[in-house]
């Protein structure tokens, strides 16, 4: 698989799907009384690594609110400081209140700057990236558009000097995604994806997932979305599914179905309101997610994996909670147990041999499903 057997990346992919409401947070979990309030299969063992993984990113992040993919050092900030903040909230954090608050409120702010210095006399669409990411920007600006996004829905006041910046950059970011779009022609009814780049004109799965996540999130908070950008990246993914289910790496090079992308394509149609039978599809359209979901359950095991273990596993928990019911339950405690053996004394988890920062972060999304409060990974 041409973008995913580069180690780099894999990470370069992502994240994400749900179009509900955001809802008032509930007490962070480092506030609650002890286990009465842990979620179902959410153990005492796994409140207290998740608690270690989430000072781990406190003590890594850097004096101007980024972390790199080495905690301190490295490179990717854009993604690395999007996937970090999320996971954050994921813990019940937001800018504005929580535990680690000042955190996410740095990491803002940070995304935010980096954002505005792209800004261009005269032109509305805005790239949301930073250094160590030539060549593949579009991975960067979909997390930064992502974790932007939930920061936008949770900003206490919409009207005040940061959130106007907020929106200003995510209507221009929008902008550039819509733009950026390919176009598979008329035959295909203008299905497009994205590229490593914005000018690429070309598609391939993980950009694609990345883009079209963060296009949800935004919608989901009030952001302006042009209906047929997603409805088009929808098409390109059924265009990509194989006879067996599972999805293609890109709808102009084919191949074998990748997992990886594969477990990134459930989510993303479940955010897209595309679901199957079990979570009360019909049709077609249901009986296709079945498949790529049945699909994803017999090429995506927790026990062992490719190289891109983290990657696949951040889509295939947000699958299976998205899909509930004795899936979700079959799946959480063997990933919660798995990632357990996984964490280092120090708190972290190194992923796919991107980084700390990237392991922890994805480590802590998955494992912080069963709270419910990052709303794109709501049911």
């Amino acid at each position: 698989m041409r973008n995913i057997t580069v180690r780099h990346s894999v990470f370069l992919s992502v994240l994400l799907a749900g179009a509900m409401l955001i809802a008032p947070l509930p007490l962070s979990r480092s506030h609650a009384a002890p286990s009465k309030l842990l979620p179902k299969m959410v153990t005492p063992d796994t409140d207290r690594r998740i608690e270690r993984g989430l000072k781990y990113l406190e003590r890594t992040q850097r004096y101007d609110g980024s972390w790199l993919n080495a905690g301190g050092w490295g490179t990717y900030p854009v993604v690395m400081t999007s996937l970090a903040g999320l996971a954050m909230m994921a813990g019940g954090s937001t800018p504005e209140s929580g535990p680690y608050a000042k955190n996410v409120s740095k990491a803002l702010n940070y995304i935010l700057n980096v954002a505005e210095s792209n800004i261009k006399p005269g032109k509305k669409e805005l790239l949301i990236t930073g250094g160590g990411m030539a060549g593949r920007s579009m991975y960067g600006h979909g997390f930064g558009m992502l974790f932007l996004a939930e920061c936008y829905g949770m900003e206490g006041q919409k009207t005040s000097r940061r959130g106007l910046r907020l929106k200003k950059v995510l209507d221009g970011a929008v902008a550039l995604t819509a733009k950026a779009q390919s176009d598979l022609g008329v035959a295909n009814k203008h299905a497009g994806g994205w590229i490593y780049s914005p000018n690429g004109r070309s598609d391939e799965g993980s950009v694609t997932v990345t883009q079209l996540q963060a296009l949800r999130a935004c919608r989901n908070v009030g952001i302006k979305v042009p209906k047929s950008t997603i409805a088009r990246a929808v098409r390109y993914l059924k265009l990509c599914q194989n006879s067996d289910g599972g999805i293609c790496y890109s709808y102009r090079n084919r191949g074998g179905s990748q997992p990886a992308i594969s477990a990134a394509a459930v989510a993303c149609f479940y955010s897209a309101g595309l679901y199957d039978q079990q979570t009360g599809g019909a049709g077609a359209e249901a009986k296709m997610v079945e498949k790529l979901g049945k699909y994803c359950k017999s090429h995506v095991k927790v026990s062992s994996g490719s190289g891109h273990y983290f990657y696949t596993h951040l889509y295939m928990a947000q699958g299976m909670y998205q899909r509930g019911g004795k899936d979700w339950r079959a799946y959480y405690p063997k990933i919660r147990d798995k990632l357990a053996g996984m964490q280092l004394p120090d708190g972290n988890w190194n992923g796919d041999h991107i980084g700390p920062v990237y392991g922890t972060a994805i480590a802590l999304l998955i494992l912080q499903l069963p709270y419910g409060y990052l709303p794109i990974m709501q049911r």
